[in-house]
Parts: structure tokens; sequence; C-alpha cells
């Protein structure tokens, strides 16, 4: 199948492209930072969707980001880009799109009361943080909560620029497939890590802040207290997701599993829930230190925990991370970064 691959050179696009050329894929490329084109120009759009039977979109602008003046540069790359995208595969017949997606269009994870069942905490305030008081509450009694799985089905929340703009290249998607008929998956990853994550940065992810450090020999600092829970998915497994993605949509002259006109959303994680500061540890044993500090600092619209449900990528795409956590954090303490 004749491929185009969004953001094909960056961390991710850069390991879906070589999962789909292994798999027999004939890959387009197109990433700014190559010099082959940005999503927003629908002249070169056009130049490179000739022929094409699927779309890979994962150019994105990344990161919880700095603070407001970000907002038209995430809108700007992230929805003005879909749509521009989207309104060419609908110039040029394009049927079938892999969407990149992320688990903080959820915002907070899901949660349990004793009293209530299942809730969904507000956002942290500055006060709660500042005191030190990480754990979100019941919105309806105030009572502690137990932190539980999430799944695809549980209402947006989303709490910054990137996640908002996410959510709306999702929207933006399926009304693409409604239109056009077009079927669309959406893959929600969880933390993605792995070579080729991109350094240090205000847009990093937290696991190539805490490398960086490491590499030059600073201590890992991590917020709050370090019990924040994530799940670290390896960018292979994630590549390995986006191959399945393709399979569920079909092959070429079929439509697969995945219905006609309309998007289906996928949790993409590992299975392994850890917390911040193992994963700190980890990379810091790995490397022989130094030990992560816990400084108690905190950002404004960062999750306490979110766990992924996995159910629905294992039935509906045949997915499964494979990657253990060990096994990648070793990998990751030395490889190449971006």
């Amino acid at each position: 199948m004749r491929t185009l691959v969004t953001g094909s050179a960056g961390f991710i696009g850069s390991h879906v492209v070589e999962a789909l050329e292994r798999a027999g894929h004939e890959v387009v490329g197109l990433d700014s930072r190559a010099g082959g084109g940005d999503v927003r120009d629908g002249a070169a759009l056009d130049r490179v969707l000739g022929g094409v039977d699927a779309v890979v979109h994962q150019a994105a602008k990344v990161g919880l980001g700095v603070d407001v003046s970000d907002l038209p540069d995430y809108a700007s790359v992230n929805v003005l880009g879909t749509a521009t995208l989207l309104a060419a595969m609908a110039r040029h017949g394009v049927e079938r799109l892999v969407l990149a997606s992320s688990m903080v269009v959820y915002g907070e994870g899901a949660y349990d009361c004793e009293a209530h069942g299942r809730v969904r905490p507000g956002p942290r305030s500055r006060d709660d943080l500042a005191r030190g008081e990480f754990e979100p509450r019941c919105p309806h009694c105030g009572l502690p909560v137990t932190s539980a799985v999430i799944g695809e089905d549980a209402p947006a929340d989303p709490r910054n620029a990137y996640a908002t703009t996410k959510l709306a290249q999702e929207h933006l998607a399926a009304n693409w497939a409604r239109e056009t008929r077009g079927a669309a998956v959406a893959l929600r990853y969880h933390n993605v890590y792995g070579p080729r994550m991109p350094r240090d940065t205000p847009y990093a992810g937290v696991a190539a802040i805490f490398r960086s450090a490491l590499e030059a020999g600073r201590a890992p600092r991590v917020f709050e207290d370090g019990r924040q829970r994530r799940d670290f998915v390896h960018v292979r497994d994630v590549a390995a997701a986006n191959l399945a993605a393709l399979g569920a949509l079909g092959t070429l002259g079929t439509l697969g599993t995945s219905a006609p006109g309309t998007l289906t959303a996928y949790n993409i994680a590992s299975g392994e829930p850890r917390t911040v500061g193992e994963m700190a540890a980890a990379l810091a044993g790995e490397r022989g230190g130094p030990a992560p500090v816990t400084t108690g600092e905190y950002r404004l619209g960062d999750v306490r925990h979110i766990v992924a449900g996995s159910e629905r990528a294992r039935t509906g795409l045949g997915f499964r991370a494979t990657i253990p956590f060990a096994d990648g954090m070793k990998e990751f303490s030395t490889a190449p970064l971006g």
C-alpha cells in the first residue's frame, strides 16, 4: 500500500516509516524539517498525495508548552494543519487515515470513590499543589479516590493547549470520515519514549528531560512527590500500533474492520503503569547516577494519574506492546536522542 506519513522525520514518525517499509509499504514522507513541505501547505500536499492509499498523520507541535503565547502556534500546526491535510485527502480520494492522538485528551485519569463510584476530578488548584496536596479528591464529597484504568469512551477533558488541539484533530478527522465515507483510527499514545526522542526542551517529554540531565551529570528533578502514575510505551511498540491500525483500515481495494464513515479511538500503551519516580530511578540506575531528587515542584495543567485500559487495542487492532519497561529503559539510557 502506498502510504503518506506526515512528520516522517520526527521522533515517532521516523520509527513509523521504518516499520511500514519493513512490512512492504511504499512510504511517501512529508516533514517540514526535512524540506519536504508543511501540512498547512495545500500545494505541497497535492504534490505528495497522488496515488496514495492511506495517510498516517504524525506531524504536530507537541508538549505541554510554555504559556498562552504558544496558543497560536499549537492551533496553526495541529488544527489548521490537520484541516488542510483532510481537505487535500478529500480532493485526492484518499479513504484511510491513522491519526496520532494522545492520552492528554482525557485530562485526569479515571478514579473511584467509595461513596460515588467512578468519578472524574476537576483540575487541581494552585493552592492545593503549593501545599503538597497532589492527590485528586472526589468532586462530590471531597474524600480520597483510587486511581483506575481509563477507557476510550471516557469523556474528554483537555487541560492545556496541546491537549485541546489533539482533541480538535480527532473531531476534524471524524468530520472528514462522515462526509467522505472514509475510515479513521485515532491512536491515543500514552507516554512514548525511546531512541531519537527530542532532547530537553520546554516541549520535551519527561523521559527526555531526565535522560538529558543524567547525560550532563545532573540529578533528574522529579516534580510533585514522584508518585504520579503513567504508562511509558516504547516508540517501536507505537510504530507497531500504527502498522496494526493500517491493517484495520484494510488492504488495497478493501476497507477493513474500521467501518467507513467513522473514527475509532484506541489507547496505545504498554500495560505496565509506573510512577514518574520509578522511571527516573530506572534511568539513573542504568547510567550509574546521580540519583533523582524529588522537588515538590509542580506545573499547572499536569494531571496526577493516568493509566490506560488497553483491551480495545488488543481486540480491535490485535496490538499488544512487547518491550518491557526494564528493557526499554536500559536501551533508552544510552540511545541517541534527537
